[in-house]
């Protein structure tokens, strides 16, 4: 049984990990990504691909690194190979990137065998995680008047100012971050970023733009971050 788990370059110099020390840590890694991936899941938007990923790394970059006998260079080169590796077919968030790295903090505690320093880790971790989550540390204020504004013009109206007037009006600043043509280039969109002087006269702004834009598509939507001021 012993010669199954053997290395084919095991030496005498080479320390060989035991099947019951391997899967000793393998299994407090599993339950490491389990619980760091139901921290992730309190109060927070997922989907079932990420969460199953951030369940698994702790137990892969484990491995990777028990695999190289402690080696800690060589392991981090190795595991450094996974940023080549796209967890998600969209670019992920800061919160997502930031819990990836959590993950593969514990699974590289793990490998090492400190087994008491991962769960610390994790536990300290998640703790943080959770109260962070809880009390909305770092909701930017006023979050709401922060908006993202397209708008589909005919080919035929000069975009250049045409509604500087009425965002002026509206708006505290304003500022037009992308034009693109639509409908086989016989429209205009254009997409700016406001900051709303009040928001409870959006539909006022909107009926405004309406008039001027011929009554075409005007989208309102939340700002992915917010304008400096």
């Amino acid at each position: 049984m012993d010669n199954i788990f053997k290395g084919l370059f095991d030496n005498d110099l080479v320390s060989v990990i035991s099947p019951k020390d391997f899967l000793i840590c393998l299994g407090v890694s599993l339950i490491i990504g389990l619980a760091m991936a139901f921290a992730y899941m309190y109060r927070t938007r997922y989907t079932k691909s990420f969460v199953v990923t951030l369940a698994l790394l702790p137990a892969v970059v484990c491995v990777v690194i028990m695999m190289v006998n402690g080696n800690v260079g060589a392991g981090v080169a190795v595991a450094g190979a996974f940023s080549l590796v796209r967890f998600r077919s969209v670019p992920g968030s800061a919160k997502e990137i930031c819990t990836l790295f959590l993950a593969m903090g514990a699974g590289l505690i793990m490998g090492m065998g400190y087994i008491g320093f991962a769960l610390l880790f994790t536990l300290v971790m998640c703790l943080a995680f959770l109260v962070y989550n809880r009390f909305d540390f770092g909701s930017a204020k006023n979050a709401e008047k922060y908006k993202t504004l397209r708008i589909t013009i005919p080919e035929d109206l000069d975009y250049t100012g045409v509604f500087d007037d009425i965002l002026n009006m509206y708006t505290k600043t304003y500022e037009l971050t992308g034009v693109k043509t639509t409908n086989m280039g016989s429209m205009f969109r254009l997409t700016y970023d406001v900051l709303l002087k009040d928001p409870q006269k959006e539909k006022e702004m909107i009926d405004r733009i309406r008039e001027r834009n011929g009554n075409l598509e005007i989208t309102v939507s939340k700002q992915a971050a917010a304008m400096e001021l």
